[in-house]
């Protein structure tokens, strides 16, 4: 235990844990080995209970924050809300984020070395889901003897997560925050993954999913970033940011006349995913998330969330379609009949889906006191309202 804190304490790179058994998948078969990428922030406590568990969103990593470097020029994906004084704040907790199971970010997933094949897995990598998800990161906190969770928290298929936690092991978790997420996702959500899987296949650069490392379906992934893109915008932060301007950043050529500023953005969307992510990847983290329900294994939805004994804040998103904010309060009331301390806030927000990686002002009062007040008079809840932005006439 000793060293386990020690190495904890002077962490602040991404570092490697291979776990020490097979991990069990959920849906059939093992896996071995398994290796998780992980960053820390903070000081672990004699007690070892003062961690907080931070979960990403579907192309983030374990990079939550750590300021700028020449790969994070813009720093953590959650950075202004983790460290000294912040929402999460490391004087206080230790926080801990892990790569997901079926990333390409430093844990296992289809771009890693078959054992048996000696080559990428490729689509032979078995199919994995936030179940496999949650405990693949639970084994690796017991191997660096964390046994108890203060809180986790995710947005998207990170609060998705963040409920797999408290359902599966209820004991070990003291309070979840989850944002933008719900026990499963809808039709509408799962076509548009469907819709970005296919631009993947359908590249034939894609070699059913066993091209070359370095290369692979890169017009295909891009495309499918730009049509995920989409789903985490609104209306109202598409005419407040793009308009119907034209574009403002370099474009490819079209034989049809100049390109509009949304497209040069949704352009470089795609560019940059292509430089840090696995096509591969983007097939099963996608279809993770489509196939997560929280009554998969129970006998109904009730029987799963009557085994939450840790008090939990669904936050919603006014203009989120992806996750909508009826669907978000939905569960929270859900686990109130099931007996929980669930809460419900809601973000007001121009920005879609993405909101819970731009607000930083209306999370951070949230995460403060909610952590601080348990969620009574939590500030944060029903942020100020934007005025709304019309199309001009």
């Amino acid at each position: 235990m000793y060293q386990v804190q020690q190495q904890f304490m002077t962490a602040s790179e991404r570092l490697l844990h291979t776990l020490p058994d097979p991990l069990p998948l959920w849906r059939g078969g093992v896996l071995s080995p398994v290796t998780l990428a992980y960053e820390t922030w903070g000081t672990l406590s004699p007690a070892c209970d003062n961690v907080v568990l931070v979960l990403h969103a579907l192309t983030g990593d374990s990079h939550a924050a750590g300021g700028s470097s020449t790969e994070y020029p813009k720093g953590g994906w959650w950075e202004p809300l983790i460290g000294p004084g912040r929402a999460f704040d490391t004087d206080r907790y230790y926080v801990i984020c892990s790569n997901v199971l079926g990333g390409c970010q430093g844990s296992t997933g289809p771009a890693s070395v078959n054992p048996e094949t000696g080559t990428p897995y490729g689509i032979d990598f078995p199919v994995v889901t936030v179940q496999d998800m949650v405990r693949a990161q639970r084994e690796l906190l017991s191997s660096l003897g964390i046994r108890r969770l203060a809180a986790v928290a995710g947005g998207s298929i990170g609060g998705m997560q963040a409920l797999e936690w408290v359902v599966r092991y209820p004991d070990d978790v003291d309070a979840a925050l989850l944002f933008g997420a719900s026990e499963r996702i809808g039709p509408q959500a799962i076509a548009f993954n469907s819709i970005g899987r296919d631009a993947i296949r359908l590249d034939p650069a894609w070699k059913d999913g066993r091209y070359e490392p370095g290369e692979g379906p890169t017009g295909g992934l891009a495309l499918a970033r730009m049509i995920g893109m989409v789903t985490y915008q609104s209306q109202q932060s598409m005419w407040l940011r793009f308009g119907r301007e034209l574009a403002s950043r370099p474009t490819t050529t079209s034989p049809l006349g100049e390109k509009f500023d949304v497209e040069g953005y949704l352009e470089y969307q795609g560019r940059s995913l292509v430089r840090r992510f696995d096509a591969n990847s983007y097939l099963y983290l996608t279809r993770a998330m489509d196939l997560y329900d929280v009554a998969e294994g129970w006998e109904s939805e009730e029987e799963a969330l009557a085994r939450v004994k840790a008090r939990t804040l669904h936050v919603g998103i006014s203009t989120d379609w992806l996750y909508p904010p009826e669907d978000v309060r939905a569960l929270a009331e859900k686990l109130r009949a099931a007996g929980s301390d669930a809460r419900y806030a809601q973000i007001e927000s121009v920005h879609g889906h993405d909101a819970f990686l731009k607000e930083w002002d209306v999370m951070t009062s949230t995460i403060r006191g909610y952590l601080d007040g348990g969620g009574d008079g939590l500030p944060g809840i029903n942020a100020e309202a934007r005025l709304p932005v019309t199309r001009p006439a």
